[in-house]
C-alpha cells in the first residue's frame, strides 16, 4: 500500500514538472558574443552587454555624474588586460548629441565625458554612457551601458 502511493506521488511530481515546462531548454537566449553590431546604440534607454569570455575579462567603471556635469570612465584591468587593443566611452547626452573618447589600456588609465549639467529645459536628465573594449583577436565587447543622472544638492 505504501509503495503505491509512493510511486503516485512520484508520478504527481513528474507530470506537474512535465506540464510546467521547467525540463525543456530555453530557444532563442543567446547573448551576442563581441559583435561590431552592437556599436551603433541609439537613444538613452541602456541596451544588454556582450558576455566577456573568462579569459578576456576586463572591468571599466563609469563613475557618478559630478556637480560640473563630468563622467569619469576609469579601466580597472582585470584577466584579458594584455589583449586589449582599444577601449572606447561613448556618451549620449540628453539632447541626443554624443561625445567619443579613447581610453588607455593600463590600468587605471582614465577619460571624462562631458555630460549635461542640468541646464534649463535639461534639468535632472540622464545621459547615456556605453564603454566599448577592442581585443587583440578583432572581437569587441560592450562591457557598460549605463545612465548617469546630474546630482543636485538635497
Amino acid at each position: 500500500m505504501r509503495s503505491k502511493m509512493v510511486i503516485t506521488v512520484i508520478s504527481l511530481v513528474c507530470m506537474a514538472v512535465v506540464m510546467s515546462g521547467c525540463t525543456g531548454s530555453q530557444i532563442g537566449t543567446e547573448t551576442p558574443t563581441g559583435s561590431q553590431a552592437t556599436q551603433g546604440g541609439t537613444g538613452l534607454s541602456p541596451g544588454p552587454t556582450d558576455v566577456v569570455p573568462d579569459y578576456n575579462a576586463v572591468t571599466v567603471d563609469v563613475g557618478e555624474k559630478q556637480y560640473d556635469g563630468t563622467i569619469p570612465v576609469t579601466f580597472q584591468g582585470g584577466m584579458g588586460q594584455i589583449h586589449v587593443k582599444k577601449i572606447e566611452a561613448k556618451l549620449t547626452r540628453t539632447d541626443g548629441t554624443t561625445e567619443a573618447k579613447t581610453i588607455g589600456a593600463n590600468k587605471g588609465d582614465s577619460a571624462e565625458l562631458q555630460g549635461t549639467r542640468g541646464e534649463p529645459g535639461l534639468r535632472g536628465q540622464p545621459d547615456r554612457v556605453e564603454v566599448f573594449v577592442t581585443m587583440d583577436n578583432g572581437h569587441t565587447y560592450k562591457v557598460a551601458d549605463v545612465l548617469r543622472e546630474y546630482r543636485t544638492r538635497g
